[in-house]
């Protein structure tokens, strides 16, 4: 069995019925797979870009997916704090076939791994110095359906636009630069040849933001949103 990790960050209960808590609670996690994964995976292939301790890897596998490639590097081996031990734990515990690379976003290549039906890009795109280029080379890599879960700023603005947060403003991490609106998304994946878009919660559309917008300017600023993408 691999060994456990220093420090989870995310929760699990594997099929003993054993759970290891980590930074992210199991509660939150569930919510949001749900949020996620809103469509029927049997027959799809699942990549998941920046996997860390592979919850919503294994959850796609749980819930039907044909084949799951789990991928990440900064968590994995790179200048994270965390390492890929947690995943490889997880993957024994659940006796899982995901496949997992050591890979950064940007040396993801479709004449190596193919295409795959549903692209996860959770909890990265804050994290990257170029978000407009590593949601592109994420986008290159789906067929049909792109999933990006993220930090929201500036929703009531009303037009595209995009965050730049001073260094450890936003939970005192130096590696959280830049916070997207709900239409700089939908701009981004349009370009990048999605016709079709959804966002979870659905408050957090810019839809309708002049009827809103001054109650809620001052608090909450900086809200995670789930958004899909289809060709």
């Amino acid at each position: 069995m691999p060994p456990l990790p220093q420090q989870w960050f995310h929760s699990f209960e594997f099929p003993d019925g054993e759970q290891v808590e980590g930074i992210k609670p199991l509660a939150s996690l569930r919510e949001e797979a749900d949020q996620i994964f809103n469509q029927p995976l049997a027959g799809r292939r699942v990549l998941d870009i920046g996997a860390w301790d592979g919850f919503f890897s294994f959850e796609a596998e749980k819930r039907g997916a044909a084949e799951v490639l789990a991928t990440d590097h900064f968590c994995w081996s790179g200048q994270g704090w965390g390492d890929k031990s947690g995943f490889d734990h997880a993957h024994a515990r659940f006796g899982s076939k995901v496949r997992s690379l050591d890979l950064d976003v940007a040396q993801h290549r479709v004449e190596e791994l193919g295409q795959f039906d549903t692209v996860l890009l959770l909890g990265v795109l804050y994290h990257v110095t170029d978000p407009y280029r590593i949601l592109e080379a994420a986008a290159a890599m789906s067929r049909d359906h792109l999933v990006l879960e993220t930090v929201t700023a500036l929703r009531h603005e009303p037009v595209p636009a995009m965050r730049l947060f001073t260094e450890l403003e936003l939970d005192r991490d130096p590696t959280n630069f830049w916070a997207p609106n709900i239409l700089a998304l939908r701009e981004m994946c349009r370009r990048f040849g999605y016709t079709r878009f959804a966002v979870m919660p659905e408050a957090l559309d810019n839809k309708g933001w002049r009827k809103w917008a001054m109650p809620f300017r001052r608090k909450d600023r900086y809200r995670r949103a789930v958004f899909h993408a289809w060709r």
